[in-house]
């Protein structure tokens, strides 16, 4: 079926539109509110930024999925963009993690813990903290002043106490000192100090600074007033005039030509915990459509959800409201401030998320231009459709010893390691590159025909290592097997680009960033080949050399560091064995004598 034939089929109701390459990979995912009126829009005549023109020129094909309302395509569209990764979606860079301080009130003494996986499971966590405000900082302050055990979850009977109580940090529930209704009543005060509606802890420790002093402990007494300085400095961060709110988000967006920035501005319990920078890609989607799938994308992945969250006047996400009640099982508003405390908190994300930009946007530039960028300008430069997944061949062996092949993978101009592959050679005698070349195109090929999940990702380009040889005989793999994938090859010795059909080779300059790019393909695809090469060299050489009396595993590697293959060792005198660093005459006589047996 064509695309016209399926723009006319397409229903007049809410969910989710999947945009495929000619290759059948996913490039795009977006949600609708009307999917025959959004999907459309794409292909009617009407001028589009450059990066969704861009997109559209690469769509061969597109399928949609239904939902029963525009808060189900907004999530199923932030799960098919984490799972599929498209390369015209907003992606967030950044997943770090941060740690939160759990309560679980479940527990019978409960104890208090950092932890940097949230869970649903009842219990209270507090954060994230990053920053200035450090979660191990306020578990101390917690130990000093409340003496809220931190010690592993499950309680034991113990003989004695630990040192913990030993030193007026812990209650020693474990020994009975405390009974559950008087620990009860510690919980509830940390509880209220993590909220931000305890002061109790600034006299506690001042109490015990002066104590320590005066017992002339003073080394303690220093912990004491880093601690006070903690407190203080968290005080500093209350934020007033929020009434009965006490989490808020507040999320700014900042852009240019090659890159955008997501701040988000954090209150919990009344306090600043700071800003988070998160550097996305820039697609060409409209503000309202890069927050929407920033957000979705975001707050999937949190697990403590804020009790509000702010947003710049005119970004429209329809539904996303209903979704984040959805995600944290309680309302969560979505608001747009004017004036007071909450548009000051914009503000604040607004300033971070335009300095980050200043501050980090040259790199951001070189970043897109020796990745993105140079994609682009390589696929323009070749004539092709795109060069966003490239995969790399490269043979490797020593006069047709050991041969095996390795297969590198870049997707939107940096590395996918994980993507990698290897070959053990099989079909090819001797010493024939040309062959070795076609046995494994014809493999890695064969596997993505018969549905081999690892190998389904097709690429949109195929760089052959070699010259005009290698790349016809790939051509040949890849014709017979029924696909038709844009391939050129590397001639390492002149860097010239060799394309099918074409007698003389293309040469760009050194400098030029496609160059650039085929160049890191091509030598990462040579080291994993060579490392390849050398651990199926080295396996053989040990099977050998395991044979022979007094050769154990150091000087088995020292030999194979010092000779080039097998025939070398067995083809050495005894003179060269022992000149060898690290082999005594005895194990080079060992090793002669087991290569020259009967002579």
């Amino acid at each position: 079926m064509t695309i016209s034939e399926k723009l006319a089929l397409l229903p007049e109701k809410s969910g989710v539109y999947i945009m495929r390459d000619r290759l059948g990979n996913i490039i795009y995912v977006g949600k609708a509110v009307l999917l025959t009126r959004r999907v459309r829009q794409y292909f009617n005549n009407s001028p589009k930024p450059i990066k969704v023109q861009a997109m559209v020129d690469n769509i061969a094909d597109f399928d949609y999925i239904i939902t029963l309302s525009e808060k189900d395509a907004l999530a199923l569209e932030a799960n098919l963009i984490k799972k599929y990764k498209p390369r015209y979606n907003i992606l967030l860079k950044d997943d770090k993690r941060s740690p939160y301080i759990k309560i679980d009130l479940k527990e019978k003494y409960p104890t208090v813990e950092i932890t940097r996986k949230v869970k649903r499971d009842g219990a209270r966590y507090y954060g994230p903290f990053f920053g200035g405000v450090r979660a191990k900082d306020l578990v101390e302050v917690i130990r000093s002043a409340y003496k809220m055990r931190t010690c592993a979850k499950k309680l034991a009977k113990r003989d004695r106490p630990c040192l913990n109580y030993d030193i007026g940090l812990c209650y020693a529930p474990c020994m009975g000192y405390i009974d559950e209704a008087e620990y009860g009543k510690v919980v509830k005060k940390v509880l209220k100090f993590l909220n931000g509606y305890d002061d109790e802890a600034v006299k506690i420790i001042t109490e015990k600074m002066e104590r320590a002093v005066e017992n002339e402990q003073f080394e303690r007494a220093i912990e004491y007033r880093d601690q006070l300085k903690m407190l203080s400095a968290l005080r500093e961060r209350t934020v007033a005039n929020l009434g009965s709110v006490t989490d808020v988000d507040a999320v700014a967006y900042a852009s240019d030509e090659s890159g955008g920035v997501f701040s988000v501005c954090m209150v919990r319990g009344n306090k600043m915990l700071g800003v988070r920078n998160f550097p996305v890609s820039v697609t060409g989607e409209s503000e309202s459509e890069s927050f929407s799938s920033f957000l979705a994308q975001y707050y999937a992945e949190q697990e403590v959800l804020p009790q509000e969250i702010c947003l710049p006047t005119g970004v429209e996400v329809s539904a996303f409201e209903e979704y984040l009640s959805t995600l944290a099982s309680e309302k969560i508003v979505v608001s747009y401030p004017q004036k007071a405390t909450r548009k000051r908190l914009l503000d604040t994300a607004q300033t971070n998320a335009s300095d980050y930009l200043i501050k980090y946007g040259d790199k951001e530039k070189r970043d897109y231009a020796t990745g993105e960028g140079a994609c682009v300008k390589l696929a323009q430069i070749l004539n092709i459709k795109s060069a966003w997944r490239i995969e790399c061949y490269d043979i490797s062996h020593i006069s047709g010893v050991d041969k095996v092949a390795s297969q590198s993978v870049f997707i939107g101009g940096k590395s996918a390691k994980e993507e990698y592959r290897k070959y053990k050679i099989k079909t090819v005698d001797g010493n024939d590159d040309f062959a070795c070349m076609e046995e494994v195109i014809r493999r890695r090929l064969a596997r993505a025909k018969d549905g081999d999940g690892k190998f389904s990702d097709l690429p949109d380009l195929i760089l052959i290592d070699g010259g005009k040889g290698q790349l016809a005989r790939a051509q040949k793999a890849m014709s017979e097997l029924g696909f038709n994938i844009d391939m050129v090859s590397l001639a390492e010795q002149n860097e010239e680009i060799y394309l099918p059909g074409k007698a003389e080779p293309l040469v760009l300059l050194k400098s030029d960033p496609a160059l650039k790019l085929l160049i890191r393909v091509r030598d990462e695809a040579h080291r994993f080949a060579v490392s390849y090469h050398r651990k199926a060299r080295s396996n053989r050489y040990y099977s050998e050399l395991e044979k022979i009396e007094g050769v154990g595993k150091t000087r088995r590697a020292i030999l194979i560091k010092a000779f080039e293959n097998i025939d070398q060792i067995r083809n050495a005198s005894e003179e060269t064995l022992r000149a060898v660093n690290g082999i005594d005459a005895k194990t080079a006589h060992n090793v002669y004598a087991y290569f020259h047996k009967g002579e």
